[in-house]
């Protein structure tokens, strides 16, 4: 305890000297960490202690308020001192939320990582070397040894940074938003600046009060376009969308880019109107029809649309487009640095996920099967695996989606060592064990819900004389053969009764519970014979598409995949009449499922959906 606190000291003090950081927070937050802290330095409760501050982790930065503190300081010192117990934990999945909090620290406060004993295994690795070029905003992700990642920005001052997320109000946050927003947050916060969210006001047809909750810049850019105009910079055409689209594919210019200010000018009042003829117009930027990235070839800049904007009503008729608009608005409030996915600008009448969606094949806006913020964690999937996934990318051009299976398997690495386990039989075939020396009179265990994770809680587990199988459990077995039944012991399958067709009806046993699991091929899960089982209805869920990459002229209706939900009856442990929504739970030797729907009442099934974990699924059916 006393080494504890020196080296506490140690750290403030060179702390406080080379950061200047005033390590506030609220008191009795704080006052709180710091009686439950020794307990770190307890080695009977040391993993206890790491499993529940992983847990209160799970959603935090830090462990008071949004800021470093005491507390957070004080919990370093110990896990230092704690040598090779702690560095064996940072190098394995076991605690990823307190892994990846102590490494931030030492990542963003050098002065603090500086003084802790231990130095090759205690300091987080170099950070990864800025781009020569200031230029391009850019970054570049580098795996540690300890499976966290360094990222760098270049161009970037302690303190100076100014990083913006500015979404359309016309929809969800998807996946590729997710990549944007955390980016953002993840460089304010390591560089010491700020991070500034305004929702983007350009297309008030598509915007709705609904996803709007605060507007940080009204935009009047007006004079801006007609400037343009008449330094010959810009035009106003007519074209339709399709000619306009296939006008730039072959690089050809339209008729109207030549014609003179005057008729650009009375086209443009036209549209500042909303007149009739100023509805069918735009204005493009005259740029380089040839230049061979196509977003540059004379882009529109402005747009007429009458409808009333939930933010200034009928005031104006035109708006600019988000490309156009977004640069000024970050130059007014001083970005530095931009930093989004090359996706960012939805092609909403090429979405897979709103065509679907119309043609009723899908729930809605929080369907699991969509890739946006809602519906995947709706599916299982925690914001800090999404924050792992984005970082150890960098930011890249494109957020690969084609790497779900990773973003999958770090999910997994998060909530395996905490979810609770619990057993469900397939209704289809299941098959009764009759082993003949089972107890007459049904008796009940409580044992814990994860064996390694004490915070997750208990269970009883009812012993009856009859059990059920899973119908592939019991095909798998063969007469005379010792199988293990999980939680309870061995058994002996006596015999294997079939129907006329051949079908597996019923096994008999007998309990042999001394056996040593050790000898046993088969290791099965089982649920007692009794009337508190509970109905499920597991769900597995297959890609929206059938196609891995889409193409500009993809017929969506065409590619989208047939069947993506399957569903499965079964019974679960009575225990599961406890599941609250979106609580994470593993099906023994089933995999990992999210509850959609609790618990009712008998005649309404508790509705599961499974969680992927970076391997190829299967369907529920199948064991794993």
């Amino acid at each position: 305890m006393a080494e504890v606190k020196q080296l506490l000291s140690l750290i403030i003090d060179t702390f406080k000297s080379s950061e200047g950081h005033a390590l506030v927070g609220n008191p009795s937050e704080v006052d709180e960490w710091l009686s439950y802290a020794s307990s770190f330095g307890v080695r009977s409760e040391f993993e206890g202690a790491c499993a529940h501050a992983n847990n209160y982790l799970s959603l935090r930065t830090y462990f008071v308020g949004n800021d470093l503190t005491v507390a957070d300081i004080t919990i370093v010192a110990y896990l230092a001192k704690a040598g090779p117990r702690w560095e064996s934990f940072r190098k394995s999945a076991k605690f990823p939320n307190l892994v990846q909090w102590y490494n931030c620290i030492l990542v963003q406060y050098p002065a603090i990582a500086n003084v802790l004993p231990s130095r090759g295994a205690g300091k987080p690795a170099p950070e990864v070397s800025k781009s020569s070029s200031a230029t391009a905003v850019s970054a570049e992700a580098k795996e540690t040894v300890d499976g966290s990642f360094e990222v760098d920005l270049p161009g970037a001052e302690m303190g100076k940074v100014c990083t913006r997320f500015p979404p359309e109000p016309s929809g969800y946050l998807h996946i590729g938003h997710a990549e944007a927003v955390l980016l953002n947050q993840f460089f304010a916060q390591k560089y010491k600046g700020r991070l500034i969210i305004r929702f983007d006001d350009t297309n008030p047809a598509k915007e709705k009060d609904e996803f709007v909750e605060s507007i940080l810049q009204d935009l009047d850019t007006l004079w801006r376009c007609e400037k343009l105009i008449k330094e010959g910079k810009a035009y106003v055409s007519d074209t339709e969308r399709e000619q306009m689209q296939l006008e730039r594919e072959a690089m050809i210019e339209s008729k109207y880019r030549n014609q003179t200010v005057e008729e650009n000018l009375k086209l443009w009042k036209e549209m500042i109107a909303g007149s009739t003829r100023g509805v069918q117009c735009c204005v493009r930027a005259k740029m380089d029809m040839s230049n061979p990235n196509a977003s540059l070839r004379d882009p529109v800049y402005y747009h007429c649309n009458p409808t009333p904007h939930h933010r200034v009503g009928s005031k104006y008729k035109v708006y600019p487009t988000y490309d156009f608009a977004c640069p000024f608005v970050d130059s007014i409030e001083g970005v530095t640095h931009a930093l989004r996915s090359s996706e960012y600008h939805d092609r909403n009448d090429q979405s897979p996920g709103r065509h679907a969606t119309k043609e009723g094949s899908l729930e809605g806006r929080y369907d699991p099967r969509f890739p946006i913020v809602q519906g995947i964690i709706r599916r299982g999937l925690t914001i800090e695996a999404l924050k792992q996934f984005i970082l150890s990318q960098g930011a890249s051009k494109n957020l690969n989606l084609m790497e779900w299976d990773k973003l999958w398997n770090i999910n997994k690495k998060i909530i395996d060592p905490v979810c609770p386990r619990h057993t469900a039989v397939l209704s289809e075939g299941k098959v009764l064990l009759d082993p003949s020396n089972g107890p007459e009179t049904p008796f009940t265990r409580v044992i814990l819900r994860h064996k390694k994770y004490v915070p997750a809680g208990k269970k009883a587990t009812v012993f009856t004389k009859k059990i059920w199988l899973d119908h592939a459990d019991a095909t798998a077995v063969s007469e005379g053969e010792e199988v293990t039944l999980m939680d309870w012991g061995n058994c002996f399958i006596r015999k294997i009764e079939r129907d006329q067709y051949g079908l597996i009806t019923r096994l008999q046993g007998e309990f042999h519970v001394e056996g040593s699991v050790k000898t046993t091929k088969l290791k099965l899960t089982w649920l007692p014979k009794t009337s508190e089982l509970v109905p499920l209805t597991l769900v597995d869920l297959d890609h929206l598409i059938v196609k891995k990459k889409l193409e500009e002229n993809d017929d969506f209706v065409s590619v989208l995949n047939p069947v993506t939900r399957i569903e499965s009856a079964a019974v679960g442990d009575s225990n599961m009449r406890n599941l609250q929504r979106g609580e994470i739970i593993q099906l023994e030797r089933k995999g990992y499922y999210i509850c959609d729907v609790p618990f009712l009442r008998s005649s309404k099934p508790i509705v599961l959906i499974s969680i992927p974990d970076g391997r190829q699924q299967k369907p529920p059916g199948q064991q794993r």
